[in-house]
């Protein structure tokens, strides 16, 4: 089945075309075709084994494609020299699934390393700087210095998105940013994501299986299934797509849940 894509006039920021992802004899993606827009939060779904993982590290070069073409800003990133793909590569920020924070550093430690190899900040600079992206990331001032096994898991999430903000970047992408939450945890982790990208002009890859997520944050959803993309477009039109997955994963007791809590219905 064809992608469909939302109306708009704008070219993308990320244009995905023809990918493939195979590992021996095991293929992950065939002929996948995604669009990325400025300024929009994406969410990409899926089942398990989909490897919506593995076209989000595709995306910001960690896994090189067995086929198929990338563009990030008007470039193609498999025609590019390693130097120039590092320059694009620093307009993204990632967040990993787990957080991937250096357990032998404080946060702002953390949160200042790019500043100090990428930026060429000096230690000082780059630590007051951590700070401010530690804020910027709902955290309290105490918690710079704290280590992240005397972190709870939410704590740990805002502390890695805070080094995913840390070069300023242009594109955030977030890998089940709130797996392991507990849902207030949550709700106040998407209304965040939301708050950034209004406040900073971020355009935001979103992997997440959270349906509380697809209906408060996103403004398109991508359905991975059969090796590519299914579907792309409003939550709306993605649910009323006919597919086995699709209505079970949107219309279950769970999609219910979630769309009524998104959109409640007042009484008469």
């Amino acid at each position: 089945m064809s992608t469909t894509q939302a109306t708009t006039n704008q070219a993308p920021l990320i244009r995905v075309r023809g990918l493939a992802n195979r590992f021996g004899q095991h293929s992950v993606h065939e002929d996948l075709d995604l669009d990325l827009y400025a300024g929009e939060i994406l969410g990409v779904v899926g089942g398990s084994g989909t490897g919506k993982s593995v076209l989000l590290r595709s995306i910001v070069g960690l896994l090189r494609p067995s086929a198929g073409h990338i563009e990030v800003f008007g470039e193609d990133l498999q025609r590019l020299s390693d130097s120039e793909r590092s320059r694009i590569e620093r307009r993204f920020g990632v967040l990993f699934q787990r957080g991937a924070l250096f357990t032998s550093l404080t946060l702002q430690e953390n949160v200042a390393l790019p500043l100090i190899e990428h930026a060429k900040l000096d230690r000082a600079d780059a630590e007051a700087l951590a700070r401010v992206k530690l804020a910027l990331a709902g955290l309290p001032g105490e918690a710079a210095i704290k280590y992240p096994a005397e972190l709870s898991g939410g704590m740990i999430k805002r502390a890695a998105l805070a080094r995913a903000l840390a070069l300023d970047p242009e594109v955030l992408f977030l890998d089940e940013p709130t797996a392991g939450l507990d849902p207030i945890g949550a709700a106040a982790f998407d209304r965040l994501i939301l708050t950034l990208r209004d406040a900073l002009g971020l355009s935001v890859f979103l992997v997440t299986h959270d349906l509380d997520t697809l209906y408060t944050a996103c403004d398109r959803v991508a359905v991975l299934s059969r090796r590519r993309v299914l579907v792309a477009d409003r939550l709306d039109v993605v649910a009323a797509t006919e597919d086995d997955w699709i209505h079970d994963y949107f219309h279950g007791p769970r999609g219910r849940a979630a769309q009524q809590a998104a959109h409640p219905v007042e009484d008469p």
